[in-house]
């Protein structure tokens, strides 16, 4: 299994919508379909925290993104998603997406009150 990539960070006002794109490279299909990846954010001085997951069809979230932020991923491109709906300043964190063990370097998301 290759490096992993985020995409797709950036600022927003409060109440609005980003999402973010993971990139997953050499990886054969088999392999990516049956891994679980997902999501993991780290805002200014506070621990690293569970966003948001999926393996196969089964999804996770953190209760304080549940309703507003939906993970999805295509096999076929290798790639894992996470729409952020509803966006709060409490959401401002460098979101770091993982496939398996590899992690990407993270793409920070800033939410403006």
């Amino acid at each position: 299994q290759g490096p992993v990539q985020e995409s797709g960070g950036g600022l927003v006002q409060a109440g609005g919508s980003l999402r973010l794109s993971c990139k997953t490279s050499r990886t054969i299909l088999s392999v990516f379909t049956s891994t679980s990846m997902g999501w993991y954010r780290q805002a200014p001085g506070k621990e690293r925290e569970f966003v948001a997951s999926i393996r196969g069809s089964s999804t996770d979230y953190a209760d304080s993104v549940m309703g507003r932020f939906t993970i999805a991923k295509d096999n076929i491109k290798r790639t894992h998603s996470l729409q952020m709906d509803s966006l709060k300043p409490e959401d401002t964190a460098v979101y770091y997406c993982y496939c398996g063990d590899r992690w990407g370097p993270g793409t920070q998301v800033t939410v403006s009150s």
